[in-house]
């Protein structure tokens, strides 16, 4: 099989799967809409478009560096248009309601897409010059990096989740809590079977995208499964027990 990797990080992210009217929440993790939104936009799809194509590829997510809950508060205001001036103005008197939004800050994903190899190619070429802008599930949230990771060949989505190498922050690997690990385990989500539903982790999620057309939005439901991979620390302390500084200054302690 064909896998598909992306590198998800910036400094805010928003997955939100169940937001409605006000109160506009996020995941801790990318949802498989906004991932599938951020291949949409690359390739040039209109939000009318069908993306039928992509919410049948295979999904998972590896959380790498889980970052923290931010929230604001956010009021909007409409536009009218000024005769006298010619153009468009804001109209301070009718303020649309409060909203409060909420984020990730400085997290790091590693998200994977396994399926057709064709499709997946297109989607890899289209990364690396979207049509497009790309964000990280709200226009406020561009991605900090280059987005593709690459392509794997003859492998599955959960082997290439495992193999690949830690992508969070070299900051946040040489952290206090991780750089005594030479391993770290990092959780994993991905696209599970409906038999499965209520075994272990397994649970149901609204966001497989049906249409993203603004004016009649639609999304339908997946299982997701839990995992947890082993990957090693490039930050790990424990290799460098053995140095002795003395004598790389040609000297003896």
């Amino acid at each position: 099989m064909t896998v598909l990797l992306l590198k998800l990080a910036g400094p805010l992210q928003s997955w939100g799967s169940e937001s409605r009217f006000t109160e506009r929440g996020t995941r801790h993790e990318p949802t498989k809409s906004g991932a599938i939104g951020l291949l949409a936009a690359a390739l040039g799809r209109r939000r009318t478009d069908s993306v039928d194509d992509l919410a049948s590829l295979e999904f998972g997510v590896r959380i790498d560096q889980p970052g923290s809950f931010e929230g604001d508060f956010q009021t909007e205001h409409k536009r009218v248009w000024d005769k006298d001036r010619a153009r468009w103005i804001v109209d301070v008197s009718k303020s649309l309601p409060l909203t409060r939004r909420h984020y990730l800050a400085d997290a790091v994903f590693v998200a994977a897409f396994e399926g057709d190899s064709e499709l997946l190619y297109a989607c890899a070429q289209a990364l690396d010059s979207p049509v497009f802008p790309l964000f990280l599930g709200r226009r406020s949230c561009p991605p900090a990096c280059r987005v593709l990771l690459g392509i794997l060949e003859d492998e599955t989505l959960l082997g290439a989740l495992k193999k690949h190498p830690w992508e969070a922050s070299r900051r946040y690997q040489a952290s206090w809590k991780q750089r005594d690990k030479e391993f770290v385990d990092l959780e994993v989500l991905y696209d599970g079977c409906s038999s499965t539903v209520g075994e272990g982790y397994d649970v149901v999620q609204r966001d497989v995208p049906v249409s993203f057309s603004q004016e009649h939005r639609r999304y339908s439901f997946r299982t997701v499964s839990h995992a947890t991979v082993s990957v090693r620390n490039p930050e790990y302390v424990g290799q460098f027990t053995d140095h002795d500084p003395w004598l790389a200054l040609g000297k003896e302690a």
